[in-house]
């Protein structure tokens, strides 16, 4: 029980209550991820449009941005080297599944073959005719290092034989830009590929004569990709991403609308249980700022992480404990979690790793601070007593000083800190006391009370505030008109008041207007049982008058 000499801070009344993140053992996996920016050598503020992770141990990364390819190393997170061998702007660099070649598509329509650890660049694959937007290996399980896939804004899908640097064939069915593709991982013969003719296509390179499946997203394709089974498919566009049952003919099986902006990229990513049974999530970016992880086996978002730049490519490590997103801006953020981690109950872990944890914990010697503190996250057990110690409470610069009973400075404090909720709340404590008058008359100085006035300015008209900070200004303007009327600048805050408070009728006298010119015509519309949109007409026009006004 508080005791009752107990000072209680000042709360403000409006405000709203604070949203608990959620604690669910997945999400609190996902949050041990710890987050840093990357810097991009060479580069200004040019979008990271790909992001791709080699297969290949140790999993090293490489961004796709202007006219470079920068490797970063997943153990460091600091550049390796950088590729600058593209006359224009380079995209969809992608490494082959044993990791020693690279290879990217760029402005002018070539697609250009490097060797990752010299940099030299073995092939020139000329064949497009207008950029190329997305490059691909085979995936590992296919064993061919030979051959890679291409296709651009000419609505082509290339095979390419990178041994002799030549064209094996050419796929056609698409009637706008390719903008992605992903192989399939259950056959090295089946692609897919998505475009801006809200199509998405799988083709069988042993039948190159038409895609064996079209399925239609109902919006331009920024990302395609295969599940892990092969036989169901992701594809986002606009605001959405939807799961496709491929073996089924292409039925669409459930549509995820949870982005606010368009999706720009997709990407698996797995976690561990401790029970060692690994889930397969799906990553999603969007240029709303958001990366949200989907459980696309019951249909729900997990996860979700805000990032203060739109977001264009995303991309995590075969072992999922690297992650990496690159943003519009030219800022790259790489997500990373340690092999060793104490975990809380419940809490997912790296499989493989318990075991490590527990003999860590075994292994612990009487030395450093880690032992002495030893224990302090234990949680009891059901027979424990528990001593509760009082928190402390940290208490702003106003309340300190209402708790002396200061009432005065304490004002002139929150009004300096221009919060007009808290600045509000202090003043209605003043009230519960019975000072805010006395607080009002004793404010001496032409600053402090330019300090109220400039408030008042600037907040009276605000509907939350507006009727107690109306009655704050007429009190304060009666009883100190000869302190405002003998500075000039005080005189100035009063007429900017003034201005405002005239502007704020004016706006509710049109409104009232408004309201006098829809309520007979919403009455009329219930008399004759009109639908609204026999009345979307007459609404803008009154919505054009006002904003002429």
């Amino acid at each position: 029980m508080e005791g009752p000499g107990k000072f209680i801070p000042t709360n403000p009344r409006l405000q709203p209550p604070k949203k608990q993140p959620d604690s669910s053992p997945e999400s609190n996996y996902w949050r041990s991820f710890k987050t840093r920016q990357l810097t991009l050598p060479r580069l200004s503020s040019s979008a990271v449009s790909f992001v791709h992770f080699s297969p290949a141990p140790p999993h090293d990364f490489v961004l796709t941005s202007s006219a470079s390819l920068t490797l970063f190393s997943s153990s460091t997170l600091r550049p390796i080297s950088s590729i600058t061998d593209f006359p224009d702007v380079a995209f969809s660099g992608a490494f082959r599944f044993d990791g020693k070649l690279i290879a990217a598509g760029c402005q002018s329509g070539v697609v250009q073959v490097f060797d990752a650890a010299s940099r030299l660049a073995l092939r020139r694959l000329e064949g497009h005719a207008r950029p190329v937007r997305f490059v691909r290996y085979p995936l590992p399980s296919s064993g061919d290092k030979l051959h890679l896939l291409s296709a651009g804004d000419d609505a082509l899908v290339k095979w390419w034989d990178v041994s002799t640097g030549t064209e094996v064939l050419t796929l056609t069915g698409h009637q706008d830009y390719i903008r992605s593709g992903s192989p399939s991982p259950t056959s090295a013969h089946l692609w897919a590929t998505g475009s801006y003719d809200h199509t998405v296509r799988v083709w069988d390179i042993r039948r190159p004569e038409s895609s064996v499946l079209s399925v239609n997203h109902g919006a331009p394709v920024e990302a395609v990709l295969f599940l892990p089974s092969g036989g169901w498919m992701a594809t986002a566009g606009a605001n959405s991403v939807k799961i496709w049952d491929v073996i089924s003919g292409g039925k669409m099986i459930h549509s995820m609308d949870n982005h606010n902006k368009t999706v720009t990229a997709l990407s698996l990513g797995k976690l561990s249980g401790q029970d060692g049974v690994e889930s397969t999530r799906i990553f999603s970016v969007s240029l709303d700022g958001y990366l949200k992880v989907f459980d696309y086996s019951n249909f729900k978002v997990t996860h979700t992480s805000r990032f203060p730049f739109p977001l264009l490519s995303v991309d995590s490590s075969p072992s999922s404990l690297v992650r990496a997103i690159g943003t519009a801006n030219g800022v790259a953020f790489v997500s990373k979690r340690k092999h060793m981690t104490e975990a809380a109950d419940g809490d997912f872990v790296p499989r493989g790793t318990e075991g490590l944890l527990e003999e860590k914990k075994r292994t612990s010697k009487a030395r450093g601070f880690r032992y002495f503190e030893r224990g302090q996250s234990e949680k009891p057990s059901g027979g424990d007593f528990m001593v509760q110690r009082p928190e402390k409470v940290k208490l702003a610069e106003h309340d300190r000083l209402l708790k002396k009973f200061r009432h005065k400075e304490a004002l002139v404090s929150v009004l300096r800190t221009n919060d007009p909720m808290m600045v509000v709340a202090v003043m209605e404590e003043l009230v519960a006391r019975n000072k805010l008058i006395k607080c009002l008359t004793n404010l001496d100085s032409e600053e402090e009370l330019g300090l109220l006035l400039g408030f008042l300015h600037r907040f009276t008209t605000m509907p939350r505030y507006a009727g107690f900070l109306m009655a704050v200004a007429r009190k304060i303007v009666t009883q100190r008109a000869n302190d405002i009327g003998s500075s000039p600048a005080l005189t100035k805050h009063l007429a900017g008041l003034k201005a405002t408070v005239a502007e704020e009728i004016k706006i509710q006298n049109s409104l009232m207007e408004i309201q006098g010119m829809i309520s007979p015509l919403l009455i009329r519309r219930q008399s004759l049982g009109v639908t609204d949109g026999c009345f979307s007409e007459v609404f803008e026009m009154v919505g054009s008058a006002l904003t002429e006004e």
